[in-house]
Parts: structure tokens; sequence; C-alpha cells
């Protein structure tokens, strides 16, 4: 990982927040697979469209390897600060959940900051989640045996998405918070200790931040989940950190308070391993022990 920096480092990227939202977009779609495997091939690669609450139709992207009619089905919620990223950056990750896996694999392009700022995303998030539950059939797939899943930004959607399943009924069976986002105002000792040199930096955070969110509004549990009065009830989770990521403090802190409130976790802690490893199994064999671990949680909760 040591060697992986230096090299990346080395290449003098100009950093996201030096530049503009629709720069910053053009340039992590650019190089975000550069380190990962080639996109695997699979029986069923479709672009649909899911509808939003206010009744736009969101892009996505349906991803499925399995024989078998009606596969349980996983919504994807991509990483990149509410700010970049999209089904072309998170597509040879989410062909592998799907492969390894044997279930299928729902990418979704929810709307981004500043265009649509705090809560557009999270709203996006629990209509794709409902739509999926309820006509989920009409897409060959079945919305009864539904989970969640994100990386970064997506790993904070993805713990609302559990939050607001249970408060209406919905019956998931797996939440997967990949790196998540979790506290308020990025105050975490990991964040002090790794703001510089660990990809991602101090100044990007803050970028992220402030293009998505105003601050009075940052201890709303939609943004942080720890701020969530109670979270007894939600979906089991699968929780995978790395120990040199700014956010691995809160997403620690978030699986103890799951585990407190009688929420079955499984917690994975890549040691050396910096934000976003899970995308870089070209040259990380931890990225696909990581990828691994997750499809086995999705076939022991979603498969009979």
């Amino acid at each position: 990982m040591a060697g992986l920096l230096e090299r990346i480092q080395r290449v003098k990227r100009t950093p996201f927040h030096a530049q503009t939202p629709q720069q910053a977009r053009e340039a992590y779609r650019s190089a975000a697979e550069v380190l990962e495997p080639p996109r695997a091939p699979l029986a069923r690669v479709e672009d649909i469209g899911l509808h939003a609450a206010d009744g736009s139709t969101l892009p996505a992207r349906l991803y499925s390897g399995a024989g078998t009619a009606a596969p349980p089905v996983l919504l994807y919620l991509h990483g990149g600060g509410f700010v970049i990223g999209g089904l072309e950056t998170h597509d040879s990750l989410c062909r592998q959940l799907a492969l390894r896996s044997g279930c299928a694999v729902v990418a979704l392009d929810y709307r981004l900051a500043p265009e649509h700022r705090f809560p557009i995303a999270v709203d996006d998030a629990w209509s794709a989640m409902r739509w999926l539950a309820t006509h989920g059939s009409t897409l060959g797939l079945d919305g009864q045996r539904l989970a969640v899943a994100g990386d970064s930004a997506g790993g904070t959607l993805a713990a609302t998405c559990a939050i607001h399943a249970r408060d209406i009924g919905l019956p998931l069976a797996l939440q997967v918070l990949i790196t998540p986002g979790t506290t308020a105002h990025a105050d975490t000792a990991s964040h002090k200790l790794f703001a510089n040199g660990f990809l991602l930096d101090a100044a990007n955070v803050q970028w992220f931040f402030d293009h998505y969110i105003d601050h009075h509004h940052r201890r709303d549990w939609r943004f942080a989940p720890l701020e969530a009065d109670d979270l007894e009830g939600v979906a089991p989770a699968c929780v995978v950190l790395a120990e040199c990521d700014p956010l691995v403090d809160e997403g620690l802190a978030y699986a103890d308070r799951l585990r407190a409130a009688g929420v079955a976790v499984d917690l994975e802690l890549y040691r050396g391993l910096t934000h976003d490893f899970i995308k870089m199994g070209r040259v990380l064999k931890e990225a696909g022990h990581a990828q691994g671990v997750i499809a086995e949680a999705m076939r022991r909760h979603l498969t009979p």
C-alpha cells in the first residue's frame, strides 16, 4: 500500500478540491478502474431506470450472473463524497459482487451535489430501495430478498437506507457498509492522523461536504448515521474498514453502536490499507478478499 501511494503521489494529479465538480467527476471517472481487474463478463448487464420520489428517472445498471430465475438483489450506492462517481466508476466492483455472490446487483446513479444538495441523494437511495422491494419482479428480480450496500458516501447512504427500511417496515436482509462516513463533522482522531497522504485528504473531505450540505444540517442522521437516536431492529451489517483511513474511527464507532443495539455485525478491518482499497483488486489481494467476504455475507443472508 505504501508503494502504491508513492506511485500515486508521483503522478501529481490535481486534487479534487482544486477543480470544479465537473472536472473532478471526469478525473475520477478516467482513473477509477485503473487499479481494478478487467470488467468481468456476466450473463446480464442492462441499463435501466428507477423512479425517484419527485418523478425523476434515475439511471441504474443491473448486473446478474445468476442462471436461476428471480435472484435476490443488492442495491449498490457508489462512493465519491456525494459529488463525484457514477455507474462507470464502480462498474468493475459491481460485476465482481454479482459474480462472486450469485445475486443480482443494481447500481444506482443517484443525483450529485452541488446541483442536487442534501438530502436529494438520500431521497434517491430510499426511493430506489423501495422500488426494488415492490417492483423488482418486473425486472425478473426477487425484491423480497433485498440488501443494500455502498462505499464511502455510498456507505453512508446504505446505513440510512437500513434505518429507513426499519422505520417503514420494509424487510431488508443485509446492509454492507464499506469504509462509510457516519459522523457529522469529520472530527475523530483518525481524521487528524490520516489527514494527508493517505488517499482521502482532509481538504477533499471538506470540499465534498461543502458542496453537499450546509454546516447547520450536518447533525441530521441522514448525513451522519451515528446521530440516529435508535438503531435497534435495523438489518444485519457487514462492515468493511481500512486501518489507514480518515473514516476508520467512525466506521468502528458505528459498528459498536449497531452491536450495542443488538444488531448482528460482521466486521472486517484491513490493516495497513487506505480508503478506496476495495477498488484496487489489480494490485491488492486484500481487495479481492474483501469482495469475497461481502459476497459470502450476501449469500448467507439472501439465499436459502
